[in-house]
This record gives C-alpha cells, structure tokens and sequence, in this order.
C-alpha cells in the first residue's frame, strides 16, 4: 500500500519498520508501567523488552528466510532487507522465548510471573506491526471482490493483515482481564499461546503467501496445531497446581 513513508534526503522512513519501531516504544512503556505498578523494576522490563525484540526480530528473519529457503539462495542480499517485510513469528517466538528466560535466569527474576506480566503487551505489539504488513503490502490474502485493493500486486485482497491486527487488539484485551483475575503463574502465557495459535490457524486459510505443506494445511497451521497442543497441556498442568500468583516476582 504504502511502503515508504517519505524520504529525509538520502534517508527512506519505510512503515514496515517504522511500526516495528512503534510497536516496541508503545508495548515497552506500558508494559515497564505495569511493572511499576506492581513493584517491579522498570529498568528490568525495558531490558527484557529490548533483548527479546532485537532476538525476536533475528529469530522471525531466520525462520522465514529457511521457509523460502531457494529464493534467498538466489538472492542471498535480501536476507538482512528488512524493510521489505519478511518475518515469521513463530522463529522470533522461540529465539525471543529463549532469549527472555536467560535474561530473566541471569537476573534470578521468576520466568512465568514476568513473562504473565509482558505478554499481552506483546499482543499488543503485533497488533501494531501487522499495520506495518498492511503498509507493506506483505502477509497479503487471497483475491477477493469483498477486498482491499494492492497496488503492490495489482489485486483485490484479503485485508489479513488488518483482521490479525484486529484480533490481536482482542487478545491484548482478553489477556489484560485475565491478568488482573487471581491466576497461577504461566497461564497468561500459555493463554496467549493457544489464543494467538488458534488466530493464525484461521487466518491462513485466508493468506495467499503460505502454501500447503502437508495434510492440505501450511507450514504455519501445523506449528500452530503443536504450540496450541503444548499450551492446553501446559495451561492444565498449572491448573492443577491450584497456586495463585503474587506481586512476589523473585
């Protein structure tokens, strides 16, 4: 739609970033006052959000150039042009998952408090950077008369982009209500798993850049049966616990 924004001389602003950009400075902040609010160290959050965003980030790039592996063969320079779009959630879910727990270990900070505490907000940061994939033009739908028109691809499309970033939005809201509930230390989390999975299960069926893999499903349909699958296992594991959590984060 609009993949740059303006250009500042021999600067180009492109929205792809610019929302990325956003989306940290606006998830970070609230997620530190939150924090705040409950005691914790500001500092710590902002240092968690930073760490888990430049990993994140890393990780998606990776994960998307290994799924198109043969076209960044050919064009081995576009793998570091962000600015044309180009992430997998899935690959920054796990470096950024990886990266958070050993900062939060180093730290000596309880993992599933302070990942109950982020999460939403990092629903909320999605939310934001799908409307950088809308500007962008990437993660496009199927053709359809009822769509938004490309001129990137000179088509009719599924606005998916703005449907993830609606029920991301929905997310952000539900995850907000259940962290202010009396709940056991995980269950935010692996909420958000099983509601951001169940989310991008659906809305492949609508994108027109994911093939079928296998089982006439996409690769990212199958990732999102298994983390859906590992976080109702995990979401019932604490359940059982029968412990609520505390404002103690050590």
């Amino acid at each position: 739609m609009h993949p740059e924004i303006c250009k500042l001389g021999a600067l180009t602003i492109y929205s792809y970033g610019l929302m990325l950009v956003i989306a940290f400075v606006v998830s970070t902040l609230l997620a530190s006052a939150e924090a705040k609010r409950k005691g914790l160290d500001p500092d710590i959050i902002f240092n968690l959000c930073f760490t888990v965003f430049i990993s994140g980030i890393i990780g998606a790039r990776i994960f998307y150039v290994l799924s198109d592996f043969g076209y960044y063969l050919h064009n081995p320079l576009e793998i570091i042009m962000l600015q044309k779009g180009g992430l997998a959630w899935f690959g920054g879910l796990i470096l950024g998952v990886f990266s958070g727990i050993y900062y939060l270990k180093s730290k000596k900070l309880a993992v599933y408090r302070i990942t109950d505490l982020l999460v939403p907000f990092v629903a909320l940061a999605q939310s934001i950077g799908r409307l950088g994939c809308f500007l962008n033009g990437c993660c496009y739908g199927r053709e359809s008369a009822f769509g938004i028109y490309f001129p990137t691809h000179d088509a009719v499309l599924i606005p998916t982009q703005l449907y993830s970033s609606l029920f991301l939005v929905f997310i952000f809201i539900i995850l907000r209500f259940l962290q202010e509930k009396p709940h056991q230390d995980g269950s935010i989390f692996f909420a958000y798993l099983i509601l951001y999975s169940t989310k991008r299960f659906f809305i492949e069926f609508w994108r027109a850049d994911s093939p079928s893999f296998a089982f006439g499903l996409t690769l990212f349909q199958l990732i999102s049966i298994a983390i859906f699958l590992i976080a109702v296992v995990n979401l019932f594991l604490i359940k059982n616990k029968k412990i609520s959590s505390s404002n103690n984060f050590r």
